[in-house]
């Protein structure tokens, strides 16, 4: 799942419709899940509708509370089909490489049961969190710490895979970010 829901107040703009080399941020994070192995992609909007073909588009309308009603909003919507674990990225992440969503599943059918991307041993995004955990992340989902809650309440569940060789999980925050990511984005 791509969380997309807000409205970009730092940045000036909602970043799930921000260009970046040719596509959207939305467009590029349905990139890294699909390519990355995760199906269905379902994509949880907010400030502005996201329309991406072949994607589910679910509409949080508590997205303004922050990001953990849009991860609610979009563990309920996998929640009524038969996913074994949602695999969840940020649209204000787009030098995450898919590669990292093929290692989270990877460990994931090796038994783990939350996978976290690491880099340089850092835990950061994706992050991978199987079916029988999601109703003890929706008792933690709240403002905008998204899954973290549960990580922290929960450590000896996860298992931190090095992905700092796949992409980097640079945040899209600021104009100033934007610029950079966008330098860091080009082809070389």
């Amino acid at each position: 799942m791509l969380l997309a829901a807000g409205n970009g107040s730092r940045l000036g703009q909602p970043k799930a419709l921000v260009e970046l080399a040719g596509s959207t941020l939305a467009e590029r994070g349905v990139g890294l899940l699909g390519d990355g192995g995760a199906d269905p992609v379902i994509v949880v909007t907010g400030a502005v509708p996201v329309e991406i073909p072949g994607v589910v588009a679910v509409h949080n309308p508590d997205w303004e509370t922050g990001m953990g009603s849009s991860l609610a909003t979009g563990l309920r919507a996998l929640d009524h089909g038969d996913a074994e674990a949602a695999v969840i990225a940020l649209a204000d992440q787009p030098l995450v490489g898919a590669e990292s969503v093929r290692r989270l599943i990877a460990a994931f059918r090796s038994g783990a049961g939350v996978a976290v991307a690491a880099y340089q041993g850092k835990p950061r995004n994706p992050v991978l969190i199987a079916r029988e955990h999601w109703p003890a992340v929706l008792d933690l989902a709240a403002g905008d710490t998204g899954a973290r809650p549960f990580l922290r309440a929960h450590p000896d569940l996860v298992t931190l895979v090095e992905c700092a060789d796949t992409g980097r999980p640079d945040d899209v925050d600021t104009p100033e970010d934007l610029a950079r990511v966008r330098r860091e984005a080009q082809p070389r």
